[in-house]
Order: C-alpha cells, then structure tokens, then sequence
C-alpha cells in the first residue's frame, strides 16, 4: 500500500472522528492541529485507525508517535 492510499484511507478515518468533512491531514499534522483532538477522542482515532487497517498498536507506539506522519509510518510497516 502506497503512502498516499494510507493517506487517503486516514483522511476519511480523521473525517468520520471528527465529524469534519475538511480535514486534510499531512506528515506534520499533531492533536494541535485539529480541533476537538483531546484525549478521549484521541482513543477513538486510534481505534478506528486500527479498525480501519486492521493494525493493532502497542502502548509504546501511541506514547511515542509525535504527528500523523510517525502514524503513517508504523500503518507502512504493518499493514
């Protein structure tokens, strides 16, 4: 799966999280950048990240992915 498929497909997880039909996110994008992204909605991303690439992330990885690209990264390598 090509990185721009990831994004795509992230795109429209982002979208249906946050009820936001114009979020666009980047490599650069972080819970600053988009609003509503606090903690408990934070949870919910991910698992419908992992829902979505039928992917499942460590506790590690989630303390340590700094913006979506680290995401993208690890959905690379996993999926």
């Amino acid at each position: 799966m090509s990185r721009e498929e990831i994004y795509e497909r992230l795109n429209d997880v982002f979208r249906d999280v946050f009820g936001e039909d114009d979020i666009t996110v980047t490599d650069e994008t972080t819970a600053a950048d988009v609003d509503g992204w606090d903690s408990l909605r934070h949870i919910s991303l991910l698992a419908a990240v992992e829902d979505e690439f039928d992917i499942e992330f460590s506790m590690g990885q989630t303390v340590k992915m700094k913006n979506v690209g680290e995401m993208v990264d690890f959905i690379e390598e996993e999926a």
